[in-house]
């Protein structure tokens, strides 16, 4: 595969219902520019929000993964995200009609052969590998679960399952490299066993499911009586059991329920924002333990970040003081950017270097200066203030106001003598002129303050 990030060449279009709300769903890949990553849009519900594919949105694993941000949700999403891992894509928005992706036949395979009808697109941006340079390791000791991360030169996944069953024993499968997903893992279905579709029937839990999407193991011994029970709820007349399977299901695989929680556990393991570098090995998954495991590696990643700017103050900036002056109206004293060392349309970084002439220290705790945690917001502001209108084609026409400030955080003091480090990202694409972002400070390798922004651009003569 391709070291570029990739989309894909145009819209399509795939249709199904969801296995637990029975809703039909119209579900649509779109392309998508690079950097944007993955993010769901629910266009059944006014102002179409957009849920990104993001570790920290997962509200419920309890039947499959499902995020939420601003009250919008979106259902049982692990199949599509692994048919887009599976395929190398990175940047996409997928509409959707209606809360629950589109269960299929329980696998990734439909929505890997609609993204490969219209063609994988590449683009002129590297992938933002996440390395796995050391072992990193989740033990669930209740479920005694099993998840670990190792340094390799590619994305690999060993997956091992028991269950105690005698229909299944014990399983397991292992990709070594993503070229191998489509062919030999895609099409692996969804299983569960009796006991659990009893459950869920009993609970109207799976309004969408059907013989037909899923493998049903019968781990114990089925009467007459309930056959013609589940005969009457799929409304099929010929089930049967064959080999402990309901209905004579022929596996697509010796070991298809392994490969589907390789599969589960790449969708689930797409939440982390990031393409991986490294093996993956599981024993026992789920997606409760994927989940928890995807946000370890999140810190891991948030951790790394810390020193991964390698700032040198002999090279050039991006931007010095006099371009940001000539993007800000902001004047001394009130510039807390000295310059822009790096930039991208989703991303920029910005110094401060703070020194003991700051005005704010005459009266700011004096005897013990330390810079006001308010002007650490400041900076971060005017550095993504800067990001906003980099991308506006003439951006001196511009102001920028900032309209909220979330999650602010103060996590050490700022001295003189210390370089702030800002590194403001984009958090979804600018709509209306609305700029959502999540900012970040660091002095050295740590994180001294952390705030989410919203500002809106607005063109100067508009009254």
């Amino acid at each position: 595969m391709t070291n570029n990030q990739c989309t894909i060449n145009s819209i399509v279009s795939i249709s199904g219902v969801g296995l637990h709300t029975g809703n039909l769903v119209n579900l649509t890949f779109n392309p998508a520019k690079a950097n944007q990553g993955i993010n769901f849009r629910r266009t059944d519900i006014e102002g179409s929000p957009i849920i990104p594919a993001d570790v920290d949105l997962v509200v419920d694993v309890s039947r499959g993964t499902t995020l939420s941000k601003g009250g919008a949700k979106i259902q049982t999403i692990e199949h599509v995200l692994a048919a887009l891992t599976g395929l190398g894509i990175d940047n996409v928005t997928i509409d959707m009609d209606a809360q629950e992706t589109p269960i299929m036949d329980g696998s990734s395979k439909p929505f890997i052969d609609a993204l490969l009808s219209v063609g994988i697109l590449e683009q002129d941006v590297e992938k933002d590998y996440f390395v796995i340079n050391e072992p990193i390791r989740y033990y669930d000791e209740i479920k005694d679960v099993e998840m670990l991360a190792l340094p390799d030169d590619q994305y690999r996944v060993t997956v091992l399952i028991d269950y105690n069953s005698e229909v299944l024993g014990t399983q397991h499968a292992t990709l070594d490299d993503l070229s191998e997903f489509d062919e030999h893992f895609s099409a692996s279905r969804t299983f569960c066993f009796l006991h659990e579709l009893e459950t869920l029937l009993d609970n109207n839990l799976i309004k969408g499911g059907d013989l037909n999407n899923a493998i049903v193991v019968i781990d114990k011994p089925i009467t007459d009586l309930e056959l013609q029970r589940l005969s009457k709820i799929f409304n099929k007349s010929d089930i049967n059991v064959e080999h402990g399977i309901l209905n004579n299901i022929e596996l697509r695989f010796q070991n298809e329920p392994a490969r589907h929680k390789l599969l589960d556990v790449i969708g689930d393991l797409t939440l982390i924002g990031r393409p991986i570098k490294g093996q993956i090995i599981a024993s026992k998954p789920g997606h409760s333990t994927n989940v928890e495991f995807a946000k370890i590696i999140k810190q891991h990643i948030k951790k790394s970040k810390r020193v991964s700017h390698n700032y040198n103050p002999t090279a050039a900036p991006v931007f010095d003081v006099i371009k940001i002056m000539e993007m800000l109206p902001h004047r001394h004293p009130f510039v807390y950017v000295d310059k822009i060392i790096e930039m991208s349309k989703t991303k920029v970084v910005g110094v401060k270097n703070v020194t003991f002439n700051e005005h704010f220290f005459a009266g700011h705790f004096p005897g013990n200066p330390v810079m006001p945690g308010v002007l650490q917001i400041e900076g971060m502001a005017q550095c993504g203030g800067i990001l906003c209108l980099s991308l506006m084609d003439d951006p001196s026409n511009y102001w920028t106001y900032f309209l909220k400030i979330e999650q602010a955080k103060f996590k050490d003091r700022v001295l003189p003598g210390d370089t702030l480090i800002y590194e403001l990202e984009l958090l979804e694409p600018i709509r209306r002129g609305l700029c959502i972002m999540k900012g970040t400070a660091f002095v050295n390798d740590k994180i001294v303050c952390e705030a989410n922004m919203m500002a809106q651009l607005v063109k100067k003569d508009t009254k």
